[in-house]
């Protein structure tokens, strides 16, 4: 992937200078026919307020088939999604082919799939390898990557569709996105055994520093949080610090409430860390002779009612809430 940065210090976002700690990433498509990433320079180093252009937007990169243009700094408050979604989202841009139009809605009106696998393969790999740096760079994992559309339906964007207008033109769609992302991180014959990216960790009562010759481990970070494996090689091979292999600890969780939020992004011994959910393994299910106690939070006859609440539950942290239809 060839990154070029050239900040556009012109646009308004840029000069409103608002600062985010990442959260995620989201995937747009530029519905501009044509238009490559170093072009759009021109178009949108320009001043609303100025009176230079008609339209108040920013994003972080732009992604063709050669390469990735970076306009914003990563954690810069960029203006793409048209909701929430800007204050915690990097976004960035694909470029798409020409030679084709746009009808009514999102309609590709001429678009040719086999004249532009091609380009689209080379974009979606420089999209794929842009999103793999992002997440060692935050502490993220191909979770946290959804495109315009899915942004929309979490409600922290505005209604487009992109970049489900597309990709399955081409066989793909944001879940075959996601596991190229963990697929690339994930990239070496020679993984820490035992312990992947994504994984849900808890670092042993035991462990005092985080490798041999390493910094204390802070009481907190052993008592009151679970932590997420972000990062299991560097350049395609296993770290190794203080004699001991290592990975990358990511977000940290509440274990108290299963809140995420920003983690240490330390390395960290393999050996001192316990696997509390494996992320390959999904969610454990729970053993026949196993009771649990549960806690219902409302009962409705309105579906969209409930299914309100379900998604302030979960935005609350209680990822693993359900709706019964009883």
């Amino acid at each position: 992937m060839e990154l070029t940065t050239r900040y556009m210090t012109r646009n308004d976002c840029y000069k409103a200078g608002q600062k985010i700690s990442p959260k995620g990433i989201m995937v747009h498509s530029t519905a501009t026919p044509g238009v490559m990433a170093a072009d759009w320079f021109s178009r949108w180093n320009k001043s609303y307020q100025a009176g230079e252009t008609s339209r108040q937007v920013a994003v972080h990169a732009f992604v063709d088939d050669k390469g990735v243009w970076q306009y914003l700094p990563w954690n810069h408050r960029g203006w793409h999604c048209g909701g929430s979604g800007n204050n915690t989202h990097i976004g960035f841009e694909i470029c798409e082919p020409g030679g084709f139009s746009y009808g009514k809605g999102s309609a590709m009106i001429g678009y040719d799939i086999s004249k532009n696998e091609t380009f689209f393969r080379k974009a979606w790999n420089n999209a794929v390898e842009l999103c793999v740096m992002l997440c060692q760079m935050y502490g993220l994992t191909e979770r946290d990557i959804i495109c315009h559309s899915e942004g929309h339906k979490k409600g922290i964007a505005s209604n487009h569709s992109d970049v489900m207008h597309w990709f399955p033109k081409h066989g793909e769609n944001m879940d075959s996105f996601r596991a190229a992302v963990r697929a690339v991180i994930n990239k070496s014959p020679d993984l820490p055994s035992g312990i992947q990216v994504g994984d849900l960790v808890e670092v042993k009562a035991s462990a005092n520093s985080y490798y041999p010759g390493g910094a204390n481990i802070p009481t907190w970070v052993k008592t009151d949080s679970y932590h997420v494996v972000t990062q299991v090689v560097s350049n395609g091979k296993p770290v190794v610090k203080g004699g001991k292999t290592c990975v990358l600890l990511g977000k940290k969780v509440d274990k108290r409430i299963g809140k995420e939020s920003p983690g240490i992004m330390s390395w960290i011994d393999k050996d001192a860390l316990t696997i509390i959910k494996s992320y390959a393994q999904g969610v454990p299910k729970p053993s026949g002779t196993q009771k649990y106690y549960r806690v219902q939070v409302g009962a409705f006859a309105n579906k969209g009612n409930a299914e309100t609440l379900l998604k302030k539950v979960k935005s609350a942290g209680f990822s693993d809430a359900f709706i019964k239809y009883q």
